[in-house]
């Protein structure tokens, strides 16, 4: 007998490389490609390299091509779309796309769900009354919600008023066998890079404003301020593209600090360059569940993070207090970094300790068997 695939279509703004979209790919490629079928359809484009992590063969992809600002003809593409391939839910994600409910509502989607998965720098911490307004109206044309951190949870619960039965937490999970601690590959550093017992902090991400990354670069700069004795062997590496690399790079050539800190790019070999670094750092001004911070910590790195969002749920209880610093207070940071500088077993550790919390609390099975069992409760 053949079963219907379960279709799902994913509204997602871009597809390119982010957390969003990364916790996407892992999703779609451990859900039993025999029961599902996905359609990923953008606002603003796709990456077609980062379409290539994909490597199941039941996705197709889309884009509505949203032109700047208001944009009510993409509704009527959205439209027209689903007449003609009939998901059996809709799945969309954050406040830019939630909006699209109303066209499955329209359109008499049988399912529709709607992930919240972390605050963007125009609506920090979920703050912005027009939102919140947006939301509240919203809910009426969704079923389910999904909650990535305690804090969208209650969010969605106490300021949008979602009855607590149609939200479930779901938090991201990550690959332990891709991301773990494996000695570092040398090729990777870029010429004269490498020095004699250095120590390599690091972060991941696309460089913009809320990610923060220029708070990061400042305590770097204070941290060889600090203890000239080890300014030589201290490194930074900074793995992302986007609108504030400009402005890093200048910071770190006023600060004749070049040679020691590596700008990356948009990379492929994440996993890799995760055992390249020693410590990882968060400095974001807002999370929802950081997929970086479950890499970070799946490769045995101990993570330094802004006490914002879900942060506080994915480091281990033992180390909070030396690795939660407040956004933007960069003694505070300096002093979690420097604790790395002063004490060279503490990253020994601390990296056994982070790898088994990791692995005992955020395995990418068990957030896809609670995706599945989410799915399979609206399946025909």
């Amino acid at each position: 007998m053949d079963f219907k695939k379960t279709h799902i279509m994913h509204i997602i703004y871009r597809f390119d490389t982010g957390g969003l979209e990364n916790g996407v790919v892992n999703l779609i490629n451990r859900l039993d490609s025999q029961k599902y079928q996905h359609t990923i359809v953008t606002l603003k484009g796709y990456s077609e390299l980062f379409c290539q992590r994909i490597e199941t063969q039941n996705v197709q992809f889309f884009d509505l091509a949203k032109k700047d600002g208001n944009d009510i003809s993409i509704f009527f593409k959205l439209r027209k779309l689903l007449k003609q391939l009939k998901p059996d839910i809709l799945h969309t994600r954050n406040t830019a796309t939630i909006e699209n409910q109303l066209v499955g509502w329209w359109c008499r989607v049988p399912y529709r769900i709607h992930g919240e998965h972390g605050w963007d720098v125009n609506d920090m911490h979920g703050q912005n009354k027009k939102y919140q307004m947006l939301r509240r109206f919203m809910k009426t044309y969704i079923h389910k919600y999904v909650a990535l951190s305690t804090e969208a949870f209650d969010y969605l619960r106490d300021t949008i008023g979602v009855y607590v039965g149609d939200i479930k937490h779901i938090c991201n999970g990550v690959d332990i066998d891709k991301f773990s601690p494996k000695q570092a590959d040398f090729s990777l550093y870029p010429d004269n890079f490498v020095t004699d017992n250095m120590l390599v902090f690091g972060t991941v991400g696309r460089l913009a404003e809320v990610k923060n990354q220029p708070f990061l670069v400042e305590a770097f700069i204070r941290l060889t301020t600090q203890f000239p004795e080890h300014k030589d062997r201290l490194r930074l590496i900074i793995v992302g593209d986007g609108v504030l690399l400009e402005k890093m790079q200048a910071r770190v050539n006023e600060a004749k600090l070049s040679a020691q800190v590596w700008f990356a790019g948009n990379r492929s070999d994440v996993a890799q360059l995760m055992n390249c670094m020693d410590i990882f750092v968060l400095p974001s001004l807002a999370e929802g569940i950081s997929n970086t911070i479950l890499e970070a910590s799946a490769s045995g790195l101990p993570v330094i993070a802004t006490n914002v969002g879900g942060n506080p749920e994915l480091i281990a209880t033992q180390i909070q207090s030396g690795h939660l610093v407040e956004v933007n207070n960069v003694n505070e940071l300096v002093e979690a970094m420097s604790q790395y500088v002063t004490s060279p077993d503490l990253k020994q550790k601390n990296s056994l300790l982070v790898r088994n919390h990791c692995v005992e609390n955020f395995s990418i099975d068990t957030m896809v068997e609670k995706y599945n069992e989410l799915y399979q409760t609206f399946s025909n």
